[in-house]
């Protein structure tokens, strides 16, 4: 991996962290304040610590890939400990599924008029299931590579 593509991913990785960071500390200031701007039929206080909850697995991902560019710059990307970073990567998108999952549930009594709305959300939760069914197989390539490599370092 060149040099400039880790840097840039770096940088993404960087400011979409402290995006985060920074819409969860507004947010918990709502939260635990009580100056609540909007008043509306929806349960705005569950949607807020679910979508708090969602930036924390997001960033557990961002994490997790910002460690697993390093042990590639490094060339320790074939180790064991790499495992943990993509297994951090794979939980972090079921817990993702399973809060988008939350959301259908809390946003479905307002859609009685309109259940298709619910279904095409609960849609997306399958499809946020199927990308950690995803990153699943890639982890199972990499525990082929890394055995390969170290039967390739036997045989040299």
């Amino acid at each position: 991996m060149g040099k400039l593509t880790v840097q840039a991913l770096r940088a993404v990785l960087m400011v979409v962290l402290v995006g985060t960071v920074l819409v969860q500390a507004l947010m918990m200031w709502v939260l635990v304040s009580g100056s609540d701007p909007e008043d509306g039929p929806m349960p705005l206080t569950a949607l807020r610590v679910i979508v708090l909850l969602g930036m924390v697995a997001a960033q557990v991902a961002l994490v997790c890939v910002w460690r697993l560019v390093a042990m590639v710059r490094k060339g320790t990307v074939f180790s064991h400990a790499a495992f943990r970073y993509v297994d951090g990567v794979i939980g972090s998108i079921v817990a993702a599924a399973l809060l988008w999952f939350a959301v259908t549930a809390v946003n479905a009594p307002g859609q009685r008029e309109d259940p298709g709305v619910t279904v095409i959300m609960a849609g997306v939760g399958v499809a946020i299931l199927g990308v950690a069914l995803v990153v699943l197989v890639l982890r199972m390539l990499l525990a082929q590579a890394a055995g390969m490599r170290a039967e390739l370092d036997e045989v040299i």
